[in-house]
C-alpha cells in the first residue's frame, strides 16, 4: 500500500475504509438498506428537480432554490455512499489516495452548497414576509442565478483551501480510516506531517460557510417572527408562517444532525458513533427533504401528481 518518495518522506497510494462491521452477514444487511435509502434519496430529490422543472406555477424564485437544493443532496449522497455500496459488494475495503482527496473534495463542496442554499432561501423566504410588494422586484431572476452561482464559487473556493494543505502532508503506514468515506477530520488524524495549517483552515473555512450562513439564517427568521407578531389576524398569523414551515423543517433536520455529530465527537470521541451520527446528514436528511416539501407543500403535492399522471 505504501511507496516511498523518499528516506524520510512517505506518501501513501491506497486508504482502507473500515466501515460499520467485519461480519459478513451484519455488512449485507447494511448493504440492502443503504441501497434503499439511496434510491429513495435519488428518486425522491429528483422527483422534485422534475415537477418544479415541468409545472410554470412554480417557476418561482422560492421552488427554483428548491430544485437546487434537491440536485445538490442527490450530489452529496452520491460522493459517499455509492463507494461504500461497491466495498461491501467487492468485499473490499481501499480507495486509492487520489480517489479519497476527490471524495473529500466533493464532499466539502456540497455540503457547503446545501448550507449555502438554506441561507438563500431563509433570506427569500424574509423578503417573502417582510417586504412582499417589493418581492418579485428584489428577487429577479437575475439575483437568484447569481446568489445560486455564487454559492456554487464559495463552495467551491472553500473545499479548496481545505484539500490543497492537504496535498503536502505525508502519511505513516498506519492508513486505516475508522469511517465509511474519506471523512477530513480522519484523513487528518493519519499525517505524520504537521497538522496545524490544515486545522487553522478548516477553522476558518467552516467559520465562513457554516456559522456565517447560520447567523443569516438566524436573522431572517428573527426579523419574520417580528414581521408575523405584527399581523393582527390569527389566519394571516399562520399562512405567514406556514410558507415557512418546510424550511424550517429542513434547516433543523440539517443544523441539528450536523451539530450533533460535532457535540458527540466532541464530547465523546467514538469512531462507531461519529459513523452513526455521519449516516443522520450524509443520507437520513437528504432522503428525508423531499417527503417534507411534498407532505407539507400543497403546490409540489400538485406537481408530483400532475407530473406522476402525465408519466402514467
Amino acid at each position: 500500500f505504501i511507496h516511498m518518495e523518499s528516506a524520510n518522506h512517505t506518501r501513501t497510494s491506497k486508504f482502507l475504509l473500515l466501515g460499520f462491521s467485519a461480519k459478513l452477514e451484519i455488512q449485507l444487511i447494511l448493504f440492502g438498506l443503504f441501497l434503499s435509502m439511496y434510491l429513495v434519496t435519488f428518486t425522491g430529490n429528483l422527483l422534485i428537480i422534475l415537477a418544479v422543472s415541468s409545472d410554470s406555477h412554480l417557476h418561482t424564485p422560492m421552488y427554483f432554490f428548491l430544485s437546487n437544493l434537491s440536485f445538490v443532496d442527490i450530489c452529496f449522497t452520491s460522493t459517499t455512499i455509492p463507494k461504500m455500496l461497491v466495498n461491501i459488494q467487492m468485499q473490499s475495503r481501499s480507495i486509492l489516495y487520489e480517489g479519497c482527496l476527490t471524495q473529500i473534495f466533493f464532499f466539502i463542496v456540497f455540503g457547503c452548497l446545501d448550507n449555502l442554499l438554506l441561507t438563500v432561501m431563509a433570506y427569500d423566504r424574509f423578503v417573502a414576509i417582510c417586504h412582499p410588494l417589493n418581492y418579485m422586484v428584489i428577487m429577479n431572476p437575475q439575483l437568484c442565478i447569481l446568489l445560486v452561482l455564487g454559492s456554487w464559487c464559495l463552495s467551491v473556493m472553500g473545499s479548496l483551501a481545505e484539500l490543497l494543505p492537504l496535498l503536502r502532508l505525508s502519511f505513516c503506514t498506519h492508513i486505516e480510516i475508522p469511517h465509511f468515506f474519506c471523512d477530513p477530520p480522519e484523513v487528518l488524524k493519519l499525517a505524520c506531517s504537521d497538522t496545524f495549517i490544515n486545522n487553522i483552515v478548516v477553522y476558518l473555512v467552516t467559520g465562513f460557510l457554516a456559522f456565517i450562513p447560520f447567523s443569516g439564517i438566524l436573522f431572517s427568521y428573527s426579523q419574520i417572527a417580528f414581521s408575523v407578531l405584527t399581523i393582527s389576524s390569527a389566519g394571516g398569523k399562520y399562512k405567514a408562517f406556514s410558507t415557512c414551515g418546510s424550511h424550517l423543517s429542513v434547516i433543523s433536520l440539517f443544523y441539528g444532525t450536523g451539530f450533533g455529530v460535532y457535540l458527540s465527537s466532541a464530547a465523546i470521541p467514538s469512531s462507531r458513533k461519529n459513523m452513526m451520527a455521519s449516516v443522520m446528514y450524509t443520507l437520513v436528511t437528504p432522503m428525508l427533504n423531499p417527503f417534507i416539501y411534498s407532505l407539507r407543500n400543497r403546490d409540489i403535492k400538485g406537481a408530483l401528481g400532475r407530473l406522476l399522471r402525465r408519466a402514467a
